[in-house]
């Protein structure tokens, strides 16, 4: 029974969650977050790899990994060319593949890798994605591509989306460049957050089965949430670039 005790109280440590303890860097007078960091180089160094050993040796008839990685290209071709549309979407696919293999690599190390093992002056390391920092970054991000994006296809006319279809929607349509970063961020934060908090809680109370379906559902989920946010980085880049084809067609 004191054994019994004993293991339950390791999976216990294992489980606990060390929510707002962070390891910090101190840089001169910058104060660097180190667990992201730290896990965002992992990430990076990930995808670096996987980029090498699909590209080393290419051949005309894919197979292994490099048939998988020209899926994932296709994948990511798809999403850029639904929401960009036909003539416009090459230029972005680096951007909107970017995002949604580094969101969710980060996803899925996060729920897979046990991070618990680690051990940090403080706190503990995780998925890059379940700090706010990291998705508001990105979710900025992705605002400023899409302005740049439709000031460069349309010029100064960009802004005239702001008075179309009536002045009235002014203040509206102002709003909305906020409240997308602000959805885009807190969407992904608080799904990969509450992903983690749910399982963590789940090996607290019951170590063994349990947790297992639960995790295998933040699987999927940490894909969706990968897959939603490249979507509607494509769809705002694709919105602040619509009709710059019918202006070229007048003009010309």
């Amino acid at each position: 029974m004191i054994s019994n005790l004993i293991a339950h109280s390791h999976l216990t440590d294992f489980a606990a969650l060390e929510v707002g303890k962070h390891l910090y860097w101190s840089v001169g007078n910058l104060e660097l977050h180190a667990q992201i960091l730290i896990v965002s180089w992992i990430v990076m160094g990930v995808l670096a790899i996987a980029t090498f050993l699909a590209t080393r040796n290419i051949q005309r008839v894919p197979g292994g990994f490099q048939n998988f990685m020209e899926y994932a290209l296709e994948f990511v071709q798809d999403i850029a060319k639904n929401q960009i549309g036909e003539k416009e979407y090459r230029p972005w696919v680096p951007f909107v593949g970017t995002f949604f293999l580094f969101i969710f690599v980060c996803n899925w190390l996060g729920a897979l890798v046990p991070w618990k093992l680690v051990e940090l002056p403080s706190g503990e390391l995780a998925a890059p994605t379940s700090d706010i920092n990291t998705t508001v970054a990105l979710a900025l991000l992705v605002s400023v591509l899409y302005f740049w994006a439709g000031i460069s296809a349309r010029g100064l006319g960009y802004f005239k989306r702001y008075i179309e279809p009536t002045p009235i929607l002014l203040p509206i349509n102002i709003l909305e460049d906020f409240t997308k970063p602000l959805s885009l961020s807190f969407r992904l934060f608080g799904n990969i957050l509450a992903d983690e908090l749910v399982v963590g809680v789940l090996v607290l109370l019951v170590p063994l089965f349990v947790p297992l379906p639960v995790m295998a559902l933040g699987l999927f989920t940490s894909a969706i949430q990968a897959l939603i946010f490249a979507t509607l980085a494509a769809a705002y880049i694709g919105e602040a670039i619509e009709g710059h084809g019918e202006e070229e067609h007048e003009h010309g």
